[in-house]
Order: C-alpha cells, then structure tokens, then sequence
C-alpha cells in the first residue's frame, strides 16, 4: 500500500468536498499542516518513510554507540592486564636477582665447612703434611663443586696472545723464537662460565 503525503491527502478530501469542523487541521492551508505537524513537507518522501529512516539513523548511532563502547571495554582490559604483566615479570625479575646465586653458595657451604675444620686442625697440629693434605682436599673440592656449577678454567700458557681474552700486564723477552707473540706466564687465571667469558687471564707476553 503507497503511504500518502498530508497534501495528497487535502487534495482527496477537497476534491469529495469532505469537511469536519472538529478536525485539527480544518481551515489550515496545506503549509500551515505541514508546520503545525511538524511533518515533512516534501511530497517525494512520506510520513512513513521519513520515521523509517530516523529510525534506521536512531538504531544506527545505538550500534555505533554500542560498539565505540566494546572496544573501550577492550582496551581498558588490555591496559590493566599488560599493567599487571609488568608487574609480574618486574617481581619476577627483582626475586631472580636475589636469589641468583642460591644454589652456587648452597653448594660452597660444604667447602666452606671443610675449610673450617682444616683451619682448626692446622691451629692444633705440628703435623705438616697432614696438614698440608687437609688443605689440599679442601682446594680440591672447592674446584670441584665450581666445576660442576659450569666453571672451566682458561688455559693461556703458550698460547697466541688474544687481546680478546687476554689482558697484557707486561712484556718480557721470549726464552725463543718459538714463544714471541705468545702467553709465557699467567698473573692471573681466566675463567668461562658456560662457554662465556667472565674474567680475562692476566698475562706476560713474550716479545
């Protein structure tokens, strides 16, 4: 069924000379209706499809409202859980720190209970050489628990100097040709840490 305009609707009525004294828009001309009504004047469009499409505009900006509102859901959720994964990894990361080198020292309190007990036998002996394997064992298991822990001793005696590993503290004439260039003694001993450089070898190079 077409829907008719407020002015196709005068025209009919006129036109079969259909009068009421109680209709509103008695005695109005078809402007005046279309004001007073607040309808839409343009004859193209009607009533009907006029509240049609405010109503499509309505339920339109409801979605977008909808989903502007989604979305701002979303991103507050995704601040507060990124807030809280900062949080985390940084407690995380402080504890690590701390506790970094538990299990090292754990296991170095053996050595140094050991160590204790050869200090009191060389305060209460005149027995060198027992005294002297005492320390020993001591020495030995120290090495042995900081192996086991990844520790691996540099070995720099007559090797190539390597300025990437080795740290010059003087220079001294080679014993030979063979030795020039090369690592004739060792002030102090470099150490890897699983496979990674932790200390460099202090070293005399023969020249």
């Amino acid at each position: 069924m077409t829907s008719l305009t407020l002015r196709e609707f005068l025209k009919i009525m006129k036109e079969k000379n259909i009068k009421n004294n109680d209709h509103p828009f008695n005695g109005l001309n078809e402007n005046e209706i279309d004001s007073s009504a607040g309808i839409n004047s343009d004859e193209s469009m009607s009533g009907s499809a006029y509240l049609n499409d405010q109503l499509e505009e309505d339920n339109e900006n409801e979605k977008l409202a909808a989903e502007l509102q989604e979305q701002k859901d979303k991103y507050l959720r995704l601040v507060a859980e990124f807030d809280n994964y900062r949080k985390r990894t940084a407690k995380e990361r402080i504890e690590l720190i701390q506790t970094a080198g538990r299990e090292v020292i754990s296991s170095l309190l053996d050595v140094l209970d050991d160590a204790e007990r050869a200090e009191k036998q060389l305060q209460n002996t005149s027995d060198v050489p027992k005294a002297l394997e005492g320390v020993q064992l001591v020495f030995n298991k120290l090495r042995s628990v900081l192996q086991s822990k990844g520790l691996k001793q540099m070995e720099s005696i007559n090797t190539d100097f390597d300025v990437e590993k080795h740290e010059a503290i003087t220079e001294i004439p080679a014993p030979n040709d063979k030795l020039k260039g090369k690592v004739v003694d060792e002030v102090q001993k470099g150490y890897y840490l699983n496979d990674k450089l932790i200390r460099f070898a202090k070293v005399v190079v023969g020249k």
